[in-house]
């Protein structure tokens, strides 16, 4: 399940170093990749903006509609939607991950909650998580410890797991530069 707000207003913190038409084309680029990065598994992009609807339909997804704003709101009604249409987990995938692959071979990991970390072990790039029960989603600062908290909240059990092509997003200009994308001044 990959929750996708919008390409156009995409990546607003990276302004100083991009052009809203470059933070576009790299919103929809890492959303490429993290969809092909899916495959062979069933693909949900949640979303409500027409555009992002229309580009997920295009590449073979499935479109749940919110009806409310925020990521963990998001996070939940992608769940829902997977759980309804029979699936026992659901993998949460951030779509500003450019360098993404293979995210089937997580589904392995016989843990109940699999926490991907960013680079810096802050926040949660990927996290698969039962479809039944009451995890609550924690997206934010601090989201990888949070969402491990839950989890042990829950009694289920937890893996963490590195992997460098899962670590970079995409969020400020030194992560563009990490991704060999930065400059410092504003491209079209």
């Amino acid at each position: 399940m990959i929750p996708i707000k919008s390409f156009s207003l995409a990546k607003t913190r990276l302004a100083a170093s991009l052009s809203p038409e470059s933070r576009n084309r790299l919103a929809r680029q890492c959303a490429d990749t993290v969809v092909r990065a899916a495959s062979p598994l069933a693909v949900y992009v949640v979303c409500s903006d027409d555009e992002v609807a229309s580009w997920a339909r295009a590449h073979g997804a499935s479109v749940v509609t919110p009806t409310v704003t925020g990521l963990n709101e998001a996070a939940a009604a992608g769940r829902e939607a997977a759980r309804v249409a029979g699936h026992g987990r659901v993998m949460v995938v951030h779509s500003d991950l450019p360098n993404a692959k293979d995210l089937a071979t997580l589904c392995t990991v016989r843990a109940d909650v699999v926490v991907v970390p960013d680079r810096h072990g802050n926040g949660t790039n990927v996290l698969l998580v039962p479809c039944s029960g009451g995890f609550g989603f924690h997206y934010g600062p601090g989201s990888c410890a949070a969402h491990i908290a839950e989890a042990t909240r829950l009694g289920l059990t937890t893996q963490m797991v590195h992997r460098d092509d899962l670590a970079l997003d995409l969020d400020t200009p030194a992560d563009l530069h990490a991704a060999g994308l930065g400059g410092s001044h504003p491209t079209t």
